[in-house]
């Protein structure tokens, strides 16, 4: 499946899958880290569901090592910014307004990113997907103040709920979006 062409799919679908075949078209939705389907493919029989998928493919990114997880964290683009970014990224960020940041609110966020990276050795990583700018900005502000350790771990559950956006974006069936973000 050509990843600018990506359509929905049913759960017999992924089934048909081979290995190859569900890495290329269902691993995307863990940012540049092909690892986590591999991994969540390679744990046996066939897919019972949606949220099957899904719980292996997070048990797959938490059973990764530290460097496979701190790979996946550093993948993320960083937040507002102007690099070249997967199609999902790119619309999870438009969705939030990042797209059309003033002059100001692109500096300010831009200082934190730094600041964030700096200090954390990855970039800031939030869901987006029903949020706003200021409440964007308002997280980070907030979580620049986090442990090392505290953030990580908060970084690997952000990674989880954008990934379970981008199943249900993908698998027809899939939980909704207020089930994924109370997970």
């Amino acid at each position: 499946m050509n990843k600018e062409m990506r359509t929905m799919m049913t759960m017999d679908d992924i089934r048909r899958l081979s290995r190859e075949a569900f890495i290329r078209d269902v691993g995307h939705v863990f940012e540049h880290s092909p690892w986590v389907a591999e991994s969540a493919y390679d744990q046996g029989g066939p897919f019972l569901s949606t949220d099957d998928v899904y719980r292996r493919m997070l048990t797959a990114m938490h059973a990764g090592s530290e460097e496979q997880k701190l790979s996946l964290l550093r993948a993320h683009p960083d937040l507002g910014g102007r690099i070249q970014m997967t199609e999902a990224s790119v619309a999870e960020q438009k969705g939030a307004g990042l797209d059309q940041l003033s002059a100001e609110e692109y500096q300010t966020l831009q200082e934190l990113n730094t600041l964030y990276t700096e200090k954390f050795g990855f970039p800031f990583i939030l869901a987006v997907k029903g949020k706003t700018k200021e409440e964007i900005i308002t997280n980070l502000k907030e979580r620049i103040h986090h442990t090392k350790e505290k953030e990580f771990a908060t970084a690997l559950h952000e990674v989880g709920k954008i990934a379970g956006f981008r199943l249900h974006d993908l698998i027809t069936g899939m939980k909704t979006k207020e089930e994924i973000s109370h997970d």
